[in-house]
């Protein structure tokens, strides 16, 4: 794409609740550039797209993450103090902990957790006359990273713990009382993991040392004293909570599966092809839209001047579809990552950068294990789809197909070898 000069645009803040995913793209192909000036929230916002635009919102002596975050963000996706709003050694500090978690040989134990957590939840379903695939893997995922957590769950209160995990993400993005439903669901997560925080210090609990739980028990703040219970709590939910939200990209499994039959059924029968299969899923599906930053240090890009202070925002989705990065990048073609997974500053739909030190989410690699391990158990499940409505609805944050992807399944389990 050329990169003609900016302009600016009208205050967005409504248009982007009505098409949060789309609508900062269109103003990208309406000024034929990938930098653009416009408001929102009446702030002075720059919009950025692109690899190149990545990698300057990624740089750490450019942009800032700390207090960036909207509120009504942080008071429900993420939690007040947790590592998404820290920068420096702070957040690098807080970073090991959670890259500590992720070995292939836990990642791929929770992997396992979740294959015998489906199996079981296959059985009742057979005996349902149909499923939201939305709605029923959210207790899965739920008991699967919960017990590789090392956080108990109360079977009497399992119901409740899903609803309120959902919440976090389900409707923090929304207006009126399911945004509140948000806020309150953030305060009964935090209360109920800061209670396990505190029982794991007094010794009423012993989680295995190798668990997020007892990780952040036991995790310091910068004066060398632990972190305040309620603080860890966030952090914890923090394994928790992106683990349910991977009940999102399933989904989209299952929808590129029907959508594209002949390039799932080589996903399944090739290592290489299923992550291929799941890395396009990642880039072509919405997610989360963008993230934000704040100016650090004044510089000048792309013909426009970016103040100390100035709000910034990378369009996730947007540079996940650019056509000067991806050929034809609204086709769904896996063959783009047989060779490899892309780029630190390509393929960015939860972020980019190093995951080790910057703001890619730690847990990418989780999300990834757990869509491979749903392409298997998807293909090994007999089911058939009722009719429904299968667009994709980009009003909703997180978009989802309309008709959440309704499923009538006619076997008990997978098939021997389906996973």
């Amino acid at each position: 794409m050329a990169h003609r000069s900016t302009q600016r645009h009208a205050d967005q803040t409504f248009a982007l609740l009505t098409d949060p995913y789309r609508r900062i793209s269109r103003l990208f192909e309406q000024a034929g550039a990938d930098a653009i000036e416009t408001r929102l929230a009446l702030k002075e916002t720059a919009c950025l797209r692109g690899r190149e635009a990545a990698q300057v919102f990624y740089d750490e002596t450019r942009i800032s993450r700390a207090g960036a975050m909207p509120a009504p963000v942080r008071r429900t996706l993420l939690g007040e103090g947790g590592v998404q709003g820290l920068d420096g050694e702070a957040h690098r500090a807080r970073k090991r902990v959670f890259i500590a978690l992720m070995s292939p040989e836990r990642i791929a134990r929770l992997g396992d957790l979740f294959e015998a957590e489906w199996r079981r939840a296959a059985v009742e379903w057979a005996g349902q006359e149909e499923i939201v695939l939305y709605d029923a893997l959210q207790p899965v995922l739920t008991r699967a990273v919960c017990r590789w957590a090392g956080v108990p769950l109360n079977p009497d209160d399992e119901a409740k713990r899903v609803s309120h995990l959902r919440a976090l993400f389900d409707a923090a993005g929304s207006r009126g009382p399911r945004h509140l439903w948000s806020r309150y669901a953030r305060r009964r997560v935090d209360a109920w993991l800061a209670s396990i925080i505190e029982g794991i210090r007094a010794g009423r609990l012993a989680p295995d040392p190798d668990t997020a739980a007892y990780a952040w028990a036991w995790a310091s703040a910068d004066d060398g004293e632990p972190l305040a219970a309620r603080t860890a709590a966030v952090e914890l939910a923090n394994v928790l909570r992106p683990t349910v939200a991977t009940s999102v990209y399933i989904v989209f499994v299952a929808h590129a599966m029907q959508a594209h039959p002949a390039a799932a059924r080589l996903a399944t029968a090739d290592a290489g092809r299923r992550r291929a299969f799941v890395q396009e899923v990642r880039r072509l599906y919405p997610f989360f839209p963008a993230v934000i930053g704040r100016v650090r240090a004044p510089f000048r890009w792309r013909n426009l001047d970016f103040p100390v202070g100035r709000q910034v925002i990378l369009d996730l989705y947007g540079s996940n579809h650019d056509p000067a990065v991806w050929t034809d990048p609204d086709e769904f073609r896996p063959e783009r990552f047989i060779d490899g997974s892309g780029d630190a500053f390509g393929l960015i739909p939860q972020g980019g950068g190093n995951a080790l030190t910057g703001h890619r989410c730690p847990g990418e690699s989780i999300v990834v294990e757990l869509m491979e391990r749903a392409l298997g158990m998807l293909a090994g499940l007999n089911y058939r789809l009722p009719a429904q409505d299968l667009e994709i609805d980009f009003r909703r944050l997180p978009a989802l197909p309309r008709s959440g992807f309704r499923m009538m399944t006619r076997r008990t389990s997978p098939r021997k070898g389906g996973a």
